[in-house]
């Protein structure tokens, strides 16, 4: 099956002992990389992680939202990604601008702008009885600075779980856009043979790189199966996956209103307005006189 937009598959192998997610995300890294107006090495960096955050979110069933914060001290500086259970991504980096020569190899220099330095999960879990759970916070080293080998890490070194993840993004030269992005997520769960382990091991050193497949025109589906090669898997459930941040005038009204009266009044007084910037898709919401005004006296409601 062909895919135009964004999508993410979960799937498993091996009577349910290997669990895999993949994804499309050309589109939404894009959109993101355009937005915050990022260098190429800083937009591969950005576009691995918002697709690792989603990859990583489909494996928790009462994931509400997950947060996925690399703290480096590479020229990137930090990266933020959050992704929800309905499949909306939003995120940002800490340096736009982090670029660097291609590597040895010719690739964009992820690691070199990266650095060390910590990754950070925050996993937030729906209600349940009309409680809220309380979030999940797990820390790990930044092994790699490559983005998929440090996912790979946090998962054997703070939850126990076997996994190998692949990620890319290809930024086209001349325009500096982001053409290709995607990636896939393989666990081993209780049960699963070391035969099948190493056929999986086999099969993915040899696979094409993702971004070579999704360039070529591969969905999802495509991808897991060229990385898996000649073992079967069953497609559970396939979902759309975009770019949406959930910042609104609304919400930079709330915060503004949150400052205080006295903070208010001196913003109309000195500035006339407020302008504040959301750091993860980087639009701008401008409350005038008027607006600042209604914080300070509200109108009041007209009774009919």
């Amino acid at each position: 099956m062909e895919y135009r937009e964004d999508h993410l598959i979960q799937a498993t192998a091996a009577d349910a002992t290997i669990r895999l997610v993949a994804a499309v995300t050309t589109n939404l890294a894009a959109e993101a990389c355009d937005r915050h107006n990022t260098a190429p090495t800083a937009s591969a960096a950005l576009g691995r992680t918002l697709t690792g955050t989603l990859l990583l979110g489909r494996t928790y069933k009462d994931l509400e939202y997950i947060t996925v914060r690399f703290d480096c001290k590479g020229l990137l500086g930090g990266i933020v990604a959050e992704a929800s259970a309905h499949g909306t991504v939003r995120g940002y980096v800490r340096n736009p601008a982090a670029h660097l020569p291609p590597n040895a190899l010719g690739k964009l220099d992820v690691k070199g702008i990266v650095g060390s330095g910590m990754m950070h999960v925050i996993r937030e879990a729906g209600f349940e009885i009309g409680l809220m759970k309380e979030p999940y916070y797990g820390s790990t080293p930044i092994v790699s600075g490559e983005i998929a080998e440090d996912f790979a890490h946090y998962l054997a070194a703070s939850e126990q779980i076997n996994s190998a993840m692949s990620l890319g993004v290809f930024v086209e030269a001349e325009q500096e856009r982001v053409t290709a992005a995607g990636g896939y997520l393989i666990q081993t769960l209780p049960g699963v043979e070391e035969s099948t382990v190493a056929a999986i091991e086999k099969a993915v050193s040899n696979a094409a790189h993702v971004t070579e497949t999704i360039r070529a025109g591969a969905g999802a589906e495509e991808m897991l199966r060229l990385a898996l090669g000649d073992i079967p898997f069953d497609v559970l459930e396939t979902h759309p996956v975009e770019f949406r941040c959930k910042c609104s005038y609304e919400r930079a009204v709330r915060i503004v209103t949150a400052l205080g009266q006295e903070e208010v009044a001196d913003m109309l007084e000195k500035d006339k307005g407020a302008e504040l910037t959301c750091h993860f898709c980087n639009s701008v919401y401008y409350l005038d006189e008027a607006a600042l005004q209604n914080i300070l006296e509200p109108l009041e409601p007209v009774v009919m």
